[in-house]
């Protein structure tokens, strides 16, 4: 389960609940946000679509306690065009 928490405007809590639940802070500039789902999505879906994708090729366990969401695209270049397409 993920439960995704708005902190403020660009930071969200994120609480992944696995066999081990975790917990992440994550950063989403608004202008990543549009460019990303083209306006379909407000940050906190992106979020949890991201989390998702991360989920789908990654334990909970290996995903980084703090991070900006563009750093996805660095450990997995396909993740902005898959996201893009799930939003």
């Amino acid at each position: 389960m993920i439960e995704v928490e708005s902190i403020d405007d660009r930071t969200f809590r994120v609480i992944v609940q696995q066999e081990t639940t975790t917990t992440h802070t994550v950063t989403v500039d608004p202008v990543y946000c549009q460019k990303i789902s083209k306006g379909k999505a407000s940050p906190e879906r992106l979020v949890e679509k991201s989390f998702e994708f991360l989920l789908k090729r990654e334990p909970n366990t290996s995903i980084l306690g703090t991070f900006d969401l563009p750093v996805i695209n660095r450990y997995f270049p396909e993740y902005e065009e898959e996201i893009a397409k799930e939003l």
